[in-house]
């Protein structure tokens, strides 16, 4: 069965293992719960998972091929206990080398890095997603020009692993501006986000419309710097012409955020 891809929010920092403070308590709790019924959503549990997280660039797109990658506590000025935070899962050099294998084929240069680690765009979220961290992951990077068509085109070559139970995540988060997170943006966020879900839900022209999402509706405002957008880009590039859904929305730290899904229906 082929799975769904999907673009996933993963947060700030270690924001679901740890007492929020900057707002309301249950802040990032409906969050918590959409990404812990991710796996049992699914149409059947995955064999892998493969993430592009908005944390790692690289000149050319890299993959992860570690066996057991370490944990990059790529964050600052949280409690103590988040930089002991664990994730277990294994690495899969084969579906590495699977994935450069898809993307030489299309004609898209790539390279790999046995070292590099997870940054939190990959272990905070599956943290919940997968809590026994018993299904492998590896992680590709973006691509460090920022390409909105590379990271579609990308998305296309990848798409084969969904036929073989490979779930393809992109974390990041539809509204990433730094300075952006008050009251004053908040109907800013929606109206990107009601742009967001239109152009998602339009297969036919999906592509065209994300290829130039900084043209919608406070796009700069809402990516600043468009490298948590980018992921969504490569899943939407593994689902070409099929539909797509607004999985989950909610108002956080006053921007509306969102997950997007593809290849599923609403």
């Amino acid at each position: 069965m082929t799975l769904p891809t999907v673009f996933l929010p993963h947060g700030a920092g270690p924001c679901f293992f740890m007492e929020w403070g900057r707002g309301p308590a249950d802040t990032w709790d409906r969050t918590a719960a959409y990404l812990q019924g991710l796996i049992a959503s699914l149409p059947e549990r995955p064999t892998a998972i493969l993430v592009v997280s908005g944390h790692w660039e690289a000149p050319v797109f890299t993959v992860g091929t570690g066996k057991w990658p370490e944990l990059i506590y790529d964050y600052g000025g949280f409690p103590a206990h988040t930089y002991e935070l664990t994730f277990g899962a294994p690495g899969s050099p084969g579906l590495a080398r699977r994935v450069r294998r898809l993307l030489g084929e299309a004609g898209i240069a790539s390279a790999e890095d046995a070292e590099h680690g997870w940054d939190h765009g990959v272990f905070v979220p599956l943290k919940l997603v997968t809590p026994d961290a018993d299904i492998p992951v590896v992680q590709l990077s973006l691509k460090a020009d920022l390409d909105p068509e590379a990271h579609l085109a990308a998305g296309r070559a990848l798409r084969p692993l969904r036929d073989d139970g490979v779930l393809i995540v992109g974390s990041g988060m539809s509204w990433h501006n730094m300075r952006g997170f008050s009251p004053a943006f908040t109907e800013r966020s929606a109206k990107f986000d009601a742009w967001l879900d239109a152009a998602i839900s339009d297969p036919a022209n999906r592509e065209a419309a994300l290829a130039h999402w900084d043209s919608a509706p406070y796009g700069r405002e809402a990516h600043p710097r468009e490298e948590h957008l980018l992921p969504l880009m490569v899943a939407a590039g593994a689902a070409p012409g099929e539909p797509a859904v607004v999985a989950f929305r909610d108002t956080v730290m006053d921007v509306v955020v969102s997950a997007v899904e593809f290849g599923r229906a609403a």
